[in-house]
């Protein structure tokens, strides 16, 4: 099957350009741009000496004729005008932006302050947390690939919002993330003297990420409230470590939590859930397709604490977003992402 990928210039399109390589169904067969068309995508990432690849006009007609399925790279903002064209040329299509996640009216504009999609084009959009809504993907022609941030959270927390065992206002969700999670453009924020051996909290209280997780996890628990979620930067490239807190409204203990996991994820490929006593670290999902939980509670809080890694570039954004173009097309949905961590 043939796919493109447009914003291939991006970390989330070359790193769907790494992965693809190894797809034993999917072939790359043109890759797309809006600002660098006609440029050697090898002038962008050496690495790729090899390809001789040209960077393509975005034309959804024409795309429509030569590949099978698009992938959508590209930064918020672009999508939103974008996505509509290649659907109506007939173009399935896996959006790896957050610009069709938000259904609420209004929650875009708040949270991204930019203008929202068609509303057609934000309803018919299929939530892909491939784990929990793989039969939603199914039957769909338009997914909207989760956020980092969302995947490692979400995974982490939905068996106990669905089980209804936390109380619903006591969600405190502390994240950090490797430098590749804000993208390849220069900012202040992601300058090498500014975050070597140092940590930085930012977009506190107002990450848009947010209103996607709440989004999510009231499709399970429609009583849970606002969430407190703080991201911080690290300095590494790669990784997302979501630690996660909320109080358990009937006392439990730390065996009937770790069964809650064990049932929520037995049938899962890439969910893994570690042994009692012992929590997973960043570096040992690195370059992976799994996400790691480990989970404790607290007898003298009546507090639970999970803890949730991932790739933010395979699991939060290229190999989920590969996911759900395997079960869009028939295929299972671990197919070409078997490789294991690298690892140190």
């Amino acid at each position: 099957m043939k796919v493109g990928i447009v914003g291939a210039t991006g970390y989330g399109g070359v790193e769907l350009i790494r992965l693809l390589e190894g797809h034993p169904v999917f072939q790359v067969e043109a890759v797309y741009s809006s600002s660098k068309e006609q440029k050697e995508v090898r002038e962008e990432y050496p690495h790729l000496a090899h390809y001789n690849w040209l960077l393509e006009k975005i034309d959804p007609e024409e795309m429509a004729k030569s590949v099978d399925l698009i992938f959508t790279a590209t930064p918020s903002g672009i999508s939103t005008t974008l996505v509509p064209q290649l659907i109506e040329a007939g173009n399935r299509v896996i959006d790896l932006s957050g610009d069709f996640r938000l259904k609420e009216e209004g929650m875009y504009e708040k949270w991204y302050g930019k203008t929202p999609g068609p509303k057609k084009y934000i309803d018919e959009a299929t939530y892909g947390l491939v784990e929990w809504f793989s039969e939603e993907v199914k039957e769909s022609t338009f997914i909207s690939n989760p956020g980092c941030y969302p995947t490692a959270t979400l995974l982490g927390l939905i068996p106990v919002v669905k089980e209804r065992m936390i109380q619903p206002h006591s969600i405190i969700i502390d994240a950090k993330s490797g430098l590749s999670g804000a993208g390849r453009s220069l900012s202040r924020t992601a300058h090498y003297a500014e975050i070597n051996e140092n940590m930085k909290i930012y977009k506190v209280n107002k990450h848009q990420h947010i209103p996607e997780i709440e989004q999510t996890l009231h499709r399970f628990d429609d009583n849970i409230g606002h969430v407190t979620f703080n991201p911080h930067l690290v300095p590494m490239t790669r990784g997302i470590m979501s630690t996660i807190y909320a109080t358990v409204k009937d006392a439990t203990t730390r065996e009937e939590l770790y069964d809650v996991y064990k049932k929520a994820y037995e049938g899962s490929t890439f969910v893994r859930v570690r042994p009692l006593g012992e929590f997973p670290a960043t570096k040992e999902v690195s370059g992976s397709n799994y996400c790691d939980i480990g989970i404790d509670y607290d007898e003298r809080t009546n507090r639970v604490t999970i803890v949730s890694v991932i790739d933010n570039l395979v699991k939060g954004a290229a190999g989920q977003a590969i996911e759900n173009a395997n079960i869009l097309m028939g295929l299972k949905a671990e197919t070409g992402l078997g490789f294991l961590p690298m690892y140190p």
